[in-house]
């Protein structure tokens, strides 16, 4: 819920970027068979992701990192997500964060990150 005084209208607009890279950083208890993003390192690649690419100089109008929920392709996880292009990278770990942001910067991708089924959506039961 929005404060009384809050005025929205008033604030600046959020700049639109070109790309959204959405992270899962979904937790499950530890015992859940499907895993979870966050307990295989999603939150320090969402970190490590957000600072490559305001390093870059991408951060303004390129590109912007955010944090997601479930993104139904546990099995694969850590998971990332392109927007618009809805590329799905799976397993992603810290070491791939300088070719995202690279194949970002070029207008490209990391062929070998992409999920096969990323066209086809996830077929396993989202939390």
């Amino acid at each position: 819920m929005l404060d009384a005084g809050c005025r929205c209208s008033d604030d600046p607009p959020v700049p639109p970027r070109n790309h959204y890279i959405f992270v899962c950083t979904n937790r499950r208890p530890d015992d859940d068979p499907r895993g979870s993003c966050a307990a295989r390192g999603s939150l320090q690649l969402f970190a490590a992701l957000k600072s490559e690419i305001a390093r870059a100089g991408l951060a303004k109008v390129e590109a912007r990192c955010c944090q997601s929920s479930c993104l139904d392709h546990c099995a694969e996880g850590p998971i990332v997500l392109l927007e618009p292009e809805h590329v799905v990278y799976k397993h992603v770990t810290l070491g791939d964060v300088a070719d995202i942001v690279e194949a970002l910067r070029v207008g490209s991708r990391v062929d070998r990150l992409v999920a096969k089924s990323a066209s086809s959506g996830g077929n396993e039961e989202s939390g």
